[in-house]
């Protein structure tokens, strides 16, 4: 693209075209909506040497000063390309939430009130290296009745390209607008900050990155958010636990993945169960190279080094491990009120009223008990393919699937009934 584009123009173009669009989405039914997904699925298949081309420019053009974690975000592989295509007739699969009624309830008056599940018009999602966030993206936003407009890290623009054509080859057999999809065709930073504040054409804003991009959204957006920023995910381990369970999620909630926003970053462990399984946890750990950051008492049953204050804020996203022995529950949900991020924290009890406190009083969008917090996952959920994960408390909460990519309104069914 041009190089002396003017962005803002570009970028306002992007949101008029999608608006325009989104009136047609919503009022498109799940039958065309499936028969655009359906072909966007088989054209990804069919164009997947493309894409891989696409993304081998891509990957050789960000070699210089990524690290191998960046590269592997950034590549795709065949199977990679598949597994997009597959992802696509997942959705199609779902149950569409548009025009659903719930809540009816007829009145003294005569007239019968409902809500109604609708889109919420044009999503803007800001993400960074994987590419295959653009068929996702563009997946879920179709089905749930979506415009959206895509912008992709400035790494993947050649990947994102390719897979768009993808896209506006699905809508266009559909007979759906091709701008029900747009891909923001400029590497230019500028384009971020024009679409954060398209208020006139643009209604929620999805970020997908790093802490550092989304601490720049907040900052700068004048849209509203579907956001989370830290991942500080806790497991506390009651003294009423049995110990073998203990072991097996807390090992499963850090060592499953490292680098996702659900896995265990804290380990908080009731004094009275410390000695049972500390020690088990320690070798665990060492064993698969987890380095443990751990409070005094916790390093009487374990090697690990000192935990500092910071420590207990980090999400660390690698085989890193902050520990700390409480001496209950209430010390347990204390520290996670003050240290947590309120994505999700995990309680592992026999006691079933212990247990049951902890679900109703640490303030999360995922609360768990016995289980691991690797769980907290719209495919996990039943959810299907998600967007992403909110820890706000307005309109979405936890993962973020279809039907939190839309909003409700009343709707009434009256028999001619007026207001007297």
């Amino acid at each position: 693209m041009d190089q002396k584009l003017d962005v803002a123009k570009y970028v306002q173009d992007l949101g008029i075209a999608a608006r325009a669009a989104a009136r047609e989405l919503a009022r498109a039914d799940t039958a065309a909506k499936n028969r655009a997904l359906e072909a966007m699925a088989a054209e990804i298949r069919k164009q997947a040497k493309a894409i891989l081309a696409a993304n081998a420019e891509d990957v050789r053009g960000a070699k210089k000063g990524r690290d191998a974690a960046f590269i592997d975000r950034l590549r795709l592989t065949p199977a990679l390309v598949e597994q997009m295509a597959a992802g696509v007739e997942d959705v199609v699969a779902l149950e569409d939430p548009v025009g659903k009624i719930s809540e009816r309830v007829r009145r003294p008056t005569g007239i019968e009130v409902a809500r109604m599940r609708v889109p919420l018009g044009v999503v803007g999602i800001i993400y960074e290296s994987r590419p295959n966030v653009t068929a996702d993206a563009a997946a879920l936003c179709i089905k749930s009745g979506n415009a959206s407009i895509l912008r992709g890290g400035s790494e993947s623009l050649a990947s994102n390209r390719a897979i768009a054509a993808c896209v506006r080859a699905g809508l266009k057999k559909a007979g759906l607008p091709e701008t029900a999809v747009q891909v923001v065709d400029t590497a230019d930073r500028a384009a971020v900050g024009a679409l954060v504040t398209l208020k006139e054409y643009v209604d929620i804003i999805v970020p997908r990155g790093g802490k550092d991009l989304i601490e720049r959204l907040t900052r700068e957006s004048k849209i509203p958010m579907i956001k989370h920023l830290d991942g500080v995910c806790h497991v506390y381990v009651d003294d009423s636990a049995d110990a073998d369970m203990a072991v097996k999620i807390a090992d499963n909630a850090k060592t499953q993945r490292y680098g996702t926003c659900n896995t265990m970053e804290t380990l908080l462990v009731a004094e009275g169960i410390a000695a049972k399984v500390l020690p088990r946890l320690g070798k665990i750990f060492a064993e698969k190279k987890v380095e443990m950051r751990a409070d005094d008492a916790a390093l009487k049953f374990l090697k690990g080094k000192k935990a500092t204050e910071k420590d207990y804020y980090t999400e660390w996203l690698a085989p890193v491990v902050s520990i700390r022995v409480v001496k209950g529950l209430d010390e347990a949900i204390a520290h996670i009120a003050k240290y947590g991020s309120q994505h999700t924290d995990a309680i592992v009890a026999g006691d079933r009223a212990r247990a049951e406190r902890f679900l109703r009083e640490v303030d999360s969008a995922s609360v768990m008990w016995n289980a691991s917090t690797r769980f907290a996952d719209g495919y996990e959920y039943g959810l299907g393919a998600e967007i992403g994960i909110s820890t706000d408390k307005l309109h979405a909460r936890g993962p973020v699937g279809l039907e939190g990519l839309t909003t409700q309104k009343f709707v009434v069914l009256g028999h001619g009934e007026v207001r007297v």
